[in-house]
């Protein structure tokens, strides 16, 4: 039995290729210091572990409704309403088993076949198979050095077949964080061209310094029409094995997911509905100091390659840092570098081609600080002899 040419044409994830792989070396016995995947290292925070516990306990494990039950979709838009600023109703909030799956939702109900749609580069590996299962075609423009968006590019990039554009701050890969003036550029960018929005915020919580993470939807009711956001517990909550976020929209839309969602995946998971509203209702008080320890990380990895002589753009938001390794490529790129890293000095990172980038690759700093000065260290070594 063979799959159709749609599924086919999948490729797996390079990030979770390259998890399996660091993973396989592991449990083979090799020592391997995995900065692939893009996890917190943290355990989820108490008060959702509580609820967790307390929902299997009690039995609440029964199937919900499709969309996810109303108490969560009500706090999910007080949650909204507390962090952008803009009013939602729990009817323009629709649950999903993980912010991935609201995106697939998302470009599933947006997309016609042979409609175009905008990446700011870098861009996150699944970005361009999701668009690509949904009928679209990805088009990806090129950022500026510091990573930022080139609003050159971008026009350049717009045909008339360009219908939407996805929007990512702070970034998977790079760190960047778009400061409000880009975003109220992208809006208009947006209204110029008709463009609808898919705002990833997954990584909204995890912002350094002065960083201020900015959404559309801040910029007037027309902004707010043409903009889908995407978000969920796995990074700032470090609920990755819960598997629970959401997606909100103008009240039709999210409707219309939610029907594509009752027939295609059935309800969220009831167990992580219950932790996950536990940890909207009031912040868990563990977050602001894992906060902290992200940006001390971020400074401690930052400073390590900078040392090596690695080009480093500065990541203020999320937990990634992305340098520059072109004079150590050969024709192989990026993945061929991380490929030799991994097997010569047991340090799994990924290639900047898996987000449309080949000379730059992806250190996730997820991880302890003695970790990450003993994947500097290695870094060092594996470099020495290709200066």
């Amino acid at each position: 039995m063979k799959a159709n040419s749609r599924v086919a044409a999948i490729p797996l994830s390079e990030t979770i290729a390259l998890d399996t792989r660091a993973k396989e070396l592991i449990a083979a016995g090799r020592d391997v210091l995995n900065l692939s995947a893009g996890e917190p290292d943290f355990d989820a925070p108490q008060v959702v572990r509580d609820a967790a516990r307390a929902a299997v306990d009690g039995g609440q494990v029964r199937y919900t409704p499709a969309p996810g039950r109303k108490n969560l979709r009500d706090a999910i838009a007080k949650h909204l309403q507390d962090t952008r600023g803009v009013a939602f109703t729990g009817d323009e909030v629709i649950v999903c088993h993980s912010a991935k799956h609201a995106l697939s939702g998302s470009l599933l109900g947006l997309i016609d076949p042979g409609d175009e749609v905008l990446l700011c580069l870098p861009a996150w590996v699944s970005y361009v198979e999701q668009i690509k299962f949904a009928g679209g075609t990805p088009v990806g423009a090129k950022p500026r050095d510091d990573m930022g968006p080139d609003w050159d590019a971008l026009e350049a990039a717009v045909t008339p077949r360009t219908k939407g554009i996805i929007w990512n701050s702070p970034s998977n890969p790079s760190g960047y964080v778009a400061t409000r003036a880009e975003t109220e550029r992208l809006v208009a960018f947006a209204e110029r061209h008709d463009l609808w929005i898919l705002s990833d915020e997954i990584y909204r919580r995890l912002t350094y310094g002065d960083a201020e993470s900015v959404s559309p939807v801040e910029f007037g009711d027309a902004a707010r029409a043409r903009t889908v956001i995407v978000d969920g517990a796995s990074k700032a909550y470090a609920m990755t094995g819960y598997r629970i976020g959401f997606l909100a929209a103008p009240a039709d839309f999210a409707g219309a997911i939610g029907r594509l969602h009752s027939q295609l995946t059935g309800s969220p998971n009831a167990i992580s509905q219950d932790a996950y509203l536990a940890a909207l209702r009031e912040e868990p008080a563990e977050v602001p100091g894992r906060v902290a320890e992200f940006e001390r990380r971020r400074d401690a990895i930052v400073g390590g390659l900078r040392e090596l002589g690695l080009d480093v753009p500065e990541p203020r938001g999320a937990f990634y840092v992305f340098p520059r390794v072109t004079p150590f490529l050969d024709e192989r790129m990026s993945a061929g570098f991380c490929e030799d890293l991994l097997e010569t000095e047991g340090l799994a990172i990924v290639p900047g081609s898996a987000f449309g980038m080949p000379e730059y690759v992806r250190f996730s700093y997820a991880a302890a600080l003695e970790t990450l000065q003993d994947a500097v260290a290695r870094m060092g070594r594996f470099l020495a002899p290709r200066r």
